[in-house]
């Protein structure tokens, strides 16, 4: 194991690892206790009572940060011709199609988003394997397959985020960045777990949100009462 700097000393002192901290104490002491140099992301780690590999248990959704998450993403908007301009004023990073695809082919993928139409989605089928394994393939549910390009695009700038539980049944999601006042942390914090409970599956038994932990970029971890999700 890693030995520990004096720093990371000091900041798991002041987390008890024992308490489930409201969020809004979490947010003010992920602050406290971070001591990367640069500006780390905070991320919430939840961990849900179903069974991923059960279809009618799969937690996954998209929510709108209210003040964003703090990093800038590169948008790739796959459209015809007739739509590129659209594109282009919602502050798409890159606009084209055929000339995409085939850089995407030849494996380029420095991209955060894709956008598309569902009429280009057949071309991008055979990209699966590309895109897929990095998260980037669009999908309808996600809002990254639609003709309102505009809003798609703009939506991914504005802070809109997808999330879904892994096969360990626990969802990662990074909400905000450690410069953030603690009050937006919060604030994007509990917008998270007001989706996830939304989209409780009705199949579920027992205990829903188990567990709720905060964490920046190398800090300790602060659970979070799971009561007010």
């Amino acid at each position: 194991m890693a030995k520990l700097s004096k720093k990371q000393k000091e900041a798991r002192a002041k987390v008890d690892s024992n308490a489930a901290y409201t969020v809004a104490d979490a947010a003010a002491l992920v602050k406290d206790v971070t001591t990367t140099k640069f500006d780390a992301s905070v991320d919430l780690a939840v961990r849900l009572g179903v069974d991923p590999k059960k279809a009618n248990q799969m937690v996954r959704g998209v929510v709108t940060l209210p003040h964003g998450t703090g990093k800038v993403l590169k948008v790739l908007a796959l459209v015809t011709p007739d739509k590129e301009a659209e594109a282009q004023e919602a502050g798409a990073d890159f606009v084209g199609l055929d000339e995409y695809l085939q850089k995407i082919k030849d494996g380029w993928t420095d991209v955060d988003v894709i956008v598309t139409m569902p009429s280009v989605m057949g071309k991008l089928g055979p990209l699966g394997r590309v895109l897929g394994p990095r998260g980037l393939m669009p999908n309808p549910k996600t809002g990254t397959v639609t003709m309102d390009i505009k809003k798609a695009v703009t939506d991914v700038k504005g802070g809109k985020i997808d999330f879904k539980v892994d096969k360990n049944g626990i969802i990662h999601a990074s909400v905000a960045k450690v410069s953030f006042e603690s009050k937006k942390i919060e604030e994007n914090a509990n917008e998270l777990l007001k989706t996830i409970q939304k989209l409780k599956p009705t199949t579920v038994k027992g205990t829903y949100v188990k567990s709720i932990t905060m964490s920046s970029t190398m800090s300790p971890g602060i659970g979070i009462e799971t009561k007010i999700a």
